[in-house]
């Protein structure tokens, strides 16, 4: 094994060369682990599932540039006309839909006298075969009876009455830890109960980016087309493109007055609303490229530096009977034991900076599995960048080295 004293006994003569490598190291320690949590955390965000069935959804929106007195049973109309579609497996109108532009909150109650709201919640309104065409996964209770649903106007009296509601599973645990939700009552609007009659596995808020623990209900309110959304749920992923054609003509034949503002398939969605955070993610990513390769550089500079100004010293060791391999290992120990300074240093910067960013942008704490990637990284890239460096100093042949001395 290596005796590293004549290694440290170099450094502390090389005290400013040595510092400015364990410093270099430290920095990109610090950015690479960070910006690794970060890429990751972004990645995370981008691939959670909706709990929809999004490889088979179509969304189309429309508008009129005046309202209209007969909007409601022209809503009919046009679901009436999307589900009549061939191909076409299911449609509904929504207020809001994930990825969306817009939401709706209120606080919900488990009883009608309560000071403060148990939780906020989005609410989504909903038409029939909500579920059906959403995808949503029934783990409990059933789906809205055709009966339950209320056209968009019943919201408009001075206490609306809704007498059932759906919600997703961390809802329902939020709401009621004790046991079932079904058949327990919600208050939203004022003193009315809504019946829980339904537990939905999962569905994303409309806007995934918000906060973490959203909760959400559905009520069996039917939004009209000029304040919602149509879905359009296909029943085959790869005639997407046609079906949404035909299904905006189809609603152009119903009334051409109307103005389509909107029409894409969900996956369309869901890329377009994550596009900053890809680009945050290549940013990012460049960063540490960038980073890493300016650290190789210090490092191949300074190791070669060093190999100039201990010429003498390799020729000495070589006619003193030390091999190839010695000098070799020589360099990638002295590049270890900086490295890891560096490391050490570095990983005590990444915390603090967490903690910066936890303190600004309510982020979650650094795993601590992204340290030991960022370390591992930079003892590999130390051991690459200085390996050229190395080779060259241990194949200096002493004689020659000696008498050029």
């Amino acid at each position: 094994m290596m005796d590293i004293r004549p290694i440290l006994s170099t450094l502390r003569r090389h005290k400013t060369a040595a510092a400015l490598i364990v410093l270099e190291v430290a920095l990109s320690c610090a950015i690479v682990s960070n910006a690794l949590f970060l890429i990751s955390e972004r990645l995370e965000r981008m691939q959670a599932p909706t709990g929809l069935a999004e490889a088979e959804l179509l969304h189309i929106r429309l508008n009129d540039v005046a309202r209209r007195d007969n909007a409601e049973a022209l809503t009919r109309r046009d679901l009436a006309t999307l589900r009549a579609l061939p191909g076409v497996k299911a449609a509904t109108s929504v207020n809001h839909v994930p990825f969306g532009n817009g939401s709706s909150d209120a606080g919900v109650n488990i009883s009608p006298d309560q000071p403060s709201p148990t939780l906020s919640a989005a609410l989504y309104l909903v038409g029939e075969n909500a579920l059906a065409t959403l995808g949503l996964k029934l783990v409990e209770g059933r789906d809205f009876l055709p009966e339950e649903v209320q056209p968009a106007s019943a919201l408009e009296r001075e206490e609306p009455k809704v007498p059932a509601v759906i919600v997703d599973r961390g809802t329902a645990a939020r709401l009621f830890p004790e046991g079932s939700a079904i058949g327990r009552s919600l208050y939203v609007f004022g003193s009315s109960p809504m019946r829980v009659v339904g537990v939905v596995e999962h569905m994303s808020i409309p806007q995934p980016n918000g906060p973490r623990g959203a909760y959400l209900t559905l009520l069996p309110v039917q939004p009209v087309y000029n304040d919602g959304n149509y879905l359009v749920r296909v029943a085959d992923a790869a005639q997407r493109d046609r079906l949404l054609k035909d299904a905006v003509a189809a609603l152009q034949a119903v009334d051409s007055q109307r103005i389509v503002m909107e029409r894409e398939t969900f996956d369309d969605m869901r890329h377009e609303y994550y596009r900053q955070d890809r680009w945050m993610a290549a940013l990012l990513v460049a960063v540490c490229i960038a980073l890493l390769v300016v650290t190789a550089f210090g490092i191949v500079g300074l190791a070669s530096f060093w190999v100039q100004q201990r010429t003498r010293m390799i020729g000495v060791r070589r006619a003193l009977g030390a091999s190839r391999v010695q000098i070799l290992r020589y360099f990638q120990t002295e590049n270890f034991l900086l490295t890891t300074m560096g490391i050490v240093l570095g990983m005590t910067a990444a915390y603090g900076i967490n903690r910066l960013l936890m303190s600004l942008y309510e982020l979650p704490q650094l795993p601590w599995v992204c340290l030991p990637i960022g370390a591992v990284t930079l003892w590999v890239l130390g051991q690459v960048a200085v390996l050229g460096p190395a080779r060259r100093a241990a194949a200096l042949p002493p004689v020659v080295v000696m008498r050029g001395a």
